[in-house]
């Protein structure tokens, strides 16, 4: 059994040596560059409009949410589209509703039965006016200068979409929600935080994305069409439509002191179940972005070929050391301490950039995505054509299951801490302390 020997060491070394060339310009462009030059004051206030679609979603965690939105210090006008895509417990939400039904920026579309995320965000989009469209998923609630900071990241004509950065708002839960938040703020602040360095962010995130309405519009037909297979493309949308925009000129990028907090999975079931949508989306729209890179920086193209070469390297190198194990009762130590030494040196590295220590936590990530996310990436790329979204049956598991956020695709991660805080911000500011706000729109 040399042969299966010696793929494990190939298949290890190859992608140990693309995965420390592709972290180590990772690691170096996620530094933030001098902002000195950038403006802190706006030329005009453009209007926004926050889409809310909402499905299923837990009444406290919804109030949470409009709360948040409530309570942004934006001096321009804003406007809230809340599109409830007929929930199944609407009459515990509406509840929620009627807290703003004074406030005039609120407007509540209600359809009449369940059409998925994309097509509620495209019902509000076509009812909107404003010059930037500002996307929240409803288990999320944002910093109250959120919508500030995006905006201003959108005063360059270039840019056509822009993300802030995600964390757990339930980091403290559980074990996995920690290591959940740890995967977050890598995936934000190295991932994002390096293709923002080069204008193109490959996903802007669903709890917390900002788009030029006049880009959107010229994209919506696109958008709402995605079809694999012959078969309507319901989830991704956060991934297709960055791509879109990219594909049309504009820029995309990352606002890393727009925080945005959402909640995550407690249990590895709907974990596993949302890696899984997840990794379909990212296959299926691989082939429109690999068309992109001849435009972009070559960086990307690194980029691209790291997340999806080193995974399959190395889901070959695990591949052979299980077969090795079981067919001859052999340990390949080759296999074992280049992936434990790569761990410790990810985590340590992620450890000193966020300056704290439990990042050193992160291995624990290692084992999850050895042998649970990288046989559920085969499963995923063997199922492209299934688009159950195997999370939206039941308003028990809305809360933890939601549209596309960040992740990363190896081994390492932080927080930078704001999760817990701005969780506490928004349950201290209730809808006692605002305005009362809502319009109430019929499909």
């Amino acid at each position: 059994m040399d042969l299966l020997n010696t793929i494990g060491i190939g298949a290890v070394s190859c992608y140990a040596l693309l995965s420390t060339a592709y972290k180590s310009m990772q690691t170096l462009y996620a530094q933030p560059k001098d902002q000195s030059s950038a403006s802190e004051d706006f030329a005009f206030l453009p209007s926004v409009d926050i889409i809310v679609p909402c499905y299923n979603e837990n009444p406290h965690t919804f109030s949470e949410c409009l709360a948040s939105i409530a309570n942004q210090d934006y001096a321009g006008k804003l406007r809230v589209y809340v599109v409830d895509d007929g929930s199944a417990n609407r009459e515990k939400l509406e509840r929620v509703h009627h807290t703003y039904a004074g406030d005039p920026r609120f407007d509540f579309i209600l359809l009449r039965e369940n059409v998925g995320k994309r097509k509620a965000q495209i019902a509000a989009i076509r009812r909107s006016s404003g010059d930037l469209v500002l996307n929240v998923d409803s288990d999320s609630t944002l910093a109250s200068d959120v919508v500030t900071k995006l905006a201003l990241k959108m005063q360059n004509p270039e840019i056509g979409a822009a993300m802030g950065q995600l964390t757990a708002s339930n980091r403290n839960d559980t074990w996995l929600t920690r290591l959940i938040d740890m995967e977050y703020w890598l995936a934000c602040n190295e991932e994002r935080a390096a293709q923002a360095r080069f204008g193109a962010v490959m996903c802007c995130c669903g709890p917390c994305a900002i788009y030029r309405r006049s880009a959107l519009l010229s994209l919506l037909d696109q958008y709402e069409s995605q079809f694999f297979r012959g078969k309507p493309s319901d989830f991704g949308e956060d991934r297709h439509l960055t791509i879109l925009m990219l594909k049309a000129g504009f820029r995309t990028g990352y606002v890393p002191d727009a925080i945005a907090a959402t909640v995550v999975p407690d249990r590895m079931g709907p974990y596993l179940r949302q890696q899984l949508r997840w990794a379909r989306s990212t296959f299926r729209d691989t082939l429109l972005a690999l068309r992109l890179l001849p435009g972009l920086d070559r960086y990307i193209t690194l980029d691209v070929i790291g997340q999806n070469l080193g995974s399959l390297l190395l889901a070959l190198a695990v591949l052979a050391g299980v077969l090795q194990v079981a067919l001859t009762a052999t340990v390949p130590l080759w296999t074992v301490m280049m992936i434990a030494s790569m761990t410790m040196i990810r985590c340590a590295v992620a450890a000193v950039r966020a300056r704290q220590l439990r990042f050193l936590a992160f291995s624990l990530h290692t084992p999850i995505n050895l042998f649970f996310l990288l046989p559920m990436k085969a499963y995923a790329l063997c199922t492209l054509s299934n688009s159950d979204w195997l999370s939206r049956s039941s308003p028990a598991n809305m809360t933890s299951e939601g549209g596309e956020h960040p992740t990363s695709e190896a081994s390492a991660g932080g927080t930078s801490g704001n999760a817990a805080p701005l969780r506490r911000l928004n349950l201290a500011r209730d809808s006692s302390t605002v305005t009362p706000a809502g319009v109430y729109s019929d499909d």
